[in-house]
């Protein structure tokens, strides 16, 4: 009873010293999505996400055994689904993902390496909450090899070389621009307009 009580405590005490540095912050420095976590907001966030990735799920060993079909799926699929945040290479170093808050991780450091696959798998399927961080998985875990298959495409990615980021950009989904301009390449190389296409720089 008494550890229960102290637990309670601890956890109020937590909450209202997480609730004034909230308020703190917002008062401060706004709501703006340019700036850069705290180092104190970074560390909660880490032990919150941890805390809620049951330790089942964090001690799931990955059912997909690794190869190199395995990681040629997963790096099409990173390249569609997650490159417009993350960037091919993992960094998170696009147009997007600088303007997010908190910003995507450098999934090539060890702050993501260092993440049990279980944990990977659970972030990918279920997302986390209050970031840009969607849930990927459709229906129950257990059928959810792709995600799997990305834990994989993760691991490789402090070794991806410049050739295969290279491959994966046309692989990135296009804008309508770029969709009209491939049309209409089509169009003329099957005789179907005489006038060349037009190319523009955005």
């Amino acid at each position: 009873m008494r550890r229960s009580f102290k637990l309670a405590s601890m956890l109020v005490v937590m909450a209202i010293i997480i609730g004034v540095f909230t308020v703190w912050l917002i008062v401060g420095r706004g709501f703006s999505a340019t700036a850069e976590p705290t180092f104190l907001e970074a560390f909660v966030a880490r032990r919150v996400r941890s805390l809620a990735t049951p330790r089942s799920d964090r001690d799931t060993k990955n059912p997909v055994m690794s190869s190199p079909e395995v990681l040629s799926e997963a790096m099409a699929h990173f390249a569609d689904h997650c490159a417009t945040c993350h960037a091919n290479d993992g960094s998170g170093d696009t147009a997007i993902g600088r303007g997010l808050y908190p910003k995507p991780p450098d999934m090539r450091a060890a702050g993501t390496q260092d993440l049990t696959d279980g944990e990977l798998f659970y972030i990918i399927h279920n997302g986390i909450r209050l970031t840009g961080m969607p849930a990927f998985g459709q229906g129950s875990p257990d059928d959810d090899t792709d995600s799997w298959k990305l834990v994989h495409f993760i691991r490789h990615l402090p070794s991806i070389t410049s050739d295969e980021v290279e491959k994966m950009k046309g692989m990135n989904p296009k804008s309508p621009h770029e969709l009209e301009e491939d049309e209409a390449i089509r169009r003329f190389l099957a005789g179907e307009d005489v006038q060349p296409p037009s190319h523009k720089h955005d």
